[in-house]
């Protein structure tokens, strides 16, 4: 396979997409840093104005698909100037609205405008490097952590400094400066012949169900402690350290995409298997060692080593996979992202109440072990043994 350096790549085009994904993280889970002065701003509860992230999922979920196939023709830049058109929108929207219900509106047409964007940016970066797909996508990609590790904790600060509307109107000014970013730099790539596979005869093509059904339980597995991380710490006697965890999560996950993105092209299937292994084991050493501070920092680390290629590893498996329907599956990809973040908030709080926090980690474990045997078991498709 041709050695692609980094220096050959097209990094203003790939940084670019890689902000795009930034602004499609950052603008999801932000109501979660700046929750109590929303809830006050638009005088509902601190419940209510939660539902800002599920309706965000909900949109995305329910969209992904459908758009995918209606923009097939689309060129891909029309196609990313149209999603990011659409975060500009909504969250000049959310900065204004004193109204809960038009907040609502304009959430979920940024979860419309993420599932439009999230569905063509593996596919996008493939094309932009066809000879190392899977460094191109880790460079997009890169955008996941970079706005959990350091976006939501700077967008948290700048909320409580000048109020939680000012980070919604930066988020808004990013996305206007990514479009012009974007229209001057990123090359065009053309739409979807009309003749491709159906969406969903896709699910047909040899290697598409594994990888799909590998992120479904992966990306639950993962949400159910993640989302309820602080009640974890908590409960471990951490409860004052959730911003040094997470920062230590977001720097190992920036690590594990390094390593991801310099051997995916080449060892895909074996860094499935060792980052799923990975996660396991952190899951483990969170469930046996939480009242020792310094060996859950340890598992933390492993945890955010493991998971930050997973987004990667996925979207490559999904297009490979899929092949001539390559993007169909990554819109198949995308709704079942967003589904099991959804339904892990849900399974979360419902563990939560039922069993307390000691039991996310063990949760995670169990999880795992069916995401194991399936990226085992599909050797020839999905996760093949060569790329």
């Amino acid at each position: 396979m041709t050695n692609l350096s980094t220096r050959s790549l097209p990094l203003t085009a790939l940084l670019a997409l890689t902000t795009a994904a930034f602004v499609t993280v950052l603008t999801e889970a932000l109501p979660a840093g700046v929750l109590p002065g929303m809830s006050a701003g638009l005088g509902v509860g601190e419940s209510a104005a939660g539902q800002a992230v599920t309706i965000y999922a909900l949109g995305t979920a329910l969209t992904a698909i459908p758009l995918s196939a209606a923009t097939a023709r689309w060129s891909r830049k029309r196609l990313l100037l149209t999603g990011v058109a659409g975060f500009a929108v909504a969250n000049t929207v959310t900065t204004l609205s004193a109204d809960y219900a038009l907040t609502m509106v304009a959430r979920f047409v940024a979860g419309v405008a993420a599932g439009v964007v999230w569905a063509l940016l593996a596919g996008y970066a493939r094309r932009l490097v066809p000879h190392g797909e899977g460094k191109a996508i880790a460079i997009v990609m890169a955008g996941i952590p970079l706005a959990l590790s350091l976006g939501i904790p700077a967008g948290t600060f700048l909320g409580g400094l000048l109020g939680w509307r000012s980070a919604f109107g930066v988020m808004s000014a990013i996305a206007v400066v990514l479009l012009a970013w974007i229209a001057a730099a990123v090359p065009d790539q053309p739409g979807r012949a009309a003749d491709r596979t159906p969406v969903l005869r896709t699910l047909t093509v040899p290697g598409v169900v594994p990888v799909l059904a590998v992120t479904l339980v992966f990306v639950l597995a993962h949400t159910v402690l993640y989302t309820y991380v602080a009640a974890f710490l908590g409960h471990a006697g951490m409860g004052d350290a959730v911003d040094t965890v997470l920062l230590v999560f977001g720097i190992a996950s920036m690590a594990g995409i390094g390593v991801v993105g310099a051997r995916i092209d080449r060892a895909l299937r074996t860094l499935m298997v060792l980052s799923t292994i990975g996660v396991a084991v952190a899951a483990t050493l969170l469930a046996v060692f939480a009242g020792r501070p310094a060996l859950v920092y340890v598992a933390v680390a492993l945890w955010g080593l493991g998971w930050g290629g997973v987004p990667t590893l996925l979207q490559t498996a999904a297009g490979n996979a899929g092949g001539a329907a390559a993007d169909n599956a990554q819109a198949m990809l995308v709704t079942l992202w967003n589904a099991a973040m959804a339904a892990g908030g849900v399974a979360g709080g419902v563990l939560l109440d039922a069993a307390g926090p000691a039991a996310f980690p063990w949760t995670l474990l169990v999880l795992l072990l069916p995401v194991l045997a399936v990226v085992l078991g599909a050797r020839r498709h999905g996760f093949p043994a060569r790329s």
